[in-house]
């Protein structure tokens, strides 16, 4: 996750760092503003005021933590607020890093998860105030999130959680495989509303049917330097439908470190909100396996093959659609392979 972390005052710019140490070892890309007067190491200008600087980091960032009073942050991110599909995760925590509050997009942003991870590791508490967390509920979200599954319907989606928090059954069926025991409140047997893991939208097992569709597929695509969006998205629809998969099911699109700023691909991945995945010629070389080779890619891009390559790497999966080449683009399709599963 891309997190950005702000301060106001000497504890809070030094519990913003040890917080940033927790996350960027986890993996987290994380950076530190702070005011001038109290400017550490590694640590942004924040020159701005705060709303200023929530705006950018919702449009920039993943999560964006305050170690500050909570009414510093409610007031930077008030304006910016949209809906939790697409807001970022916000923690607030006080500047000593006692009590770290999850303010919005606990479940799909990540909040919660983030908030428990921060607390473990400064011996703070954590705050969460999500009902079905403080109840011990199954999150079809979390569920969601966790498994890669796209929620068909959030109005559905918040009835289900309704319904398990009032003791009601909430049905459950899968066209795939499910590890784990089954939580408690969900049912296989009828129910009038209930949970569907599938990709076929015209299966409707239950009066009321939450679909939750799994993001299987990682796209590989190559193109020629300056490829417009709308070309680009014609040609990955066109591709897909060749090969039965909808959009729904597609988790990221993955080319070579060479194309990361190409604005025909970038802003693709931003209309279809996936990640846009590039890796260096050196590591796509290293990913083993049975590919379309090009000399002339090779010579351009110092890798034989960029789509195949690219679509493995980033499922870790196997090839199932092969390179596709028309007008200066090349499309390829790989699956990931990973177990749906309750924890």
């Amino acid at each position: 996750m891309r997190i950005r972390l702000i301060s106001y005052t000497q504890n809070g710019r030094d519990t913003a760092e040890r917080i940033a140490g927790v996350l960027t070892g986890a993996g987290h890309e994380c950076l530190r503003y702070a005011l001038p007067k109290f400017l550490g190491a590694g640590d942004e200008v924040l020159s701005v005021k705060g709303p200023a600087w929530a705006e950018e980091g919702f449009r920039e960032a993943d999560a964006l933590i305050f170690c500050c009073a909570s009414g510093i942050a409610v007031r930077a991110i008030a304006p910016w607020v949209k809906d939790k599909t697409t807001d970022p995760a916000v923690i607030v925590t006080d500047d000593q890093g006692r009590f770290i509050i999850p303010l919005l997009s606990g479940h799909l942003g990540g909040a919660n998860e983030l908030a428990v991870l921060i607390a473990q590791a400064l011996g703070g508490i954590p705050v969460l105030t999500t009902a079905t967390d403080v109840h011990g509920v199954f999150a079809v979200d979390v569920f969601a999130k966790k498994n890669h599954l796209k929620i068909g319907d959030m109005e559905l989606a918040k009835a289900v959680s309704a319904a398990l928090l009032a003791g009601e059954p909430v049905g459950f069926c899968s066209e795939f495989p499910v590890e784990g025991r089954l939580p408690k409140g969900l049912t296989e047997g009828s129910a009038g509303l209930g949970i569907l893991i599938s990709s076929r939208a015209d299966e409707k097992p239950f009066a009321k049917t939450l679909q939750l569709v799994p993001m299987r597929y990682a796209a590989g695509i190559g193109c020629r330097r300056g490829k417009p969006c709308g070309e680009l998205e014609a040609f990955l629809k066109e591709q897909l439908a060749a090969c039965g998969v909808s959009g729904e099911e597609l988790r990221c699109i993955a080319s070579i470190d060479l194309k990361k700023d190409e604005p025909g691909l970038t802003e693709l991945c931003d209309r279809l909100k996936v990640p846009f995945l590039t890796y260096t010629a050196e590591e796509l070389l290293a990913v083993s396996g049975n590919f379309t080779a090009s000399e002339f890619v090779k010579t351009v891009t110092g890798v034989d093959s960029v789509c195949e390559r690219a679509a493995v790497k980033a499922s870790g999966g196997a090839l199932v659609v092969k390179k596709t080449a028309a007008n200066g683009m090349t499309f390829a399709l790989a699956e990931y392979e990973e177990a749906i599963r309750f924890e």
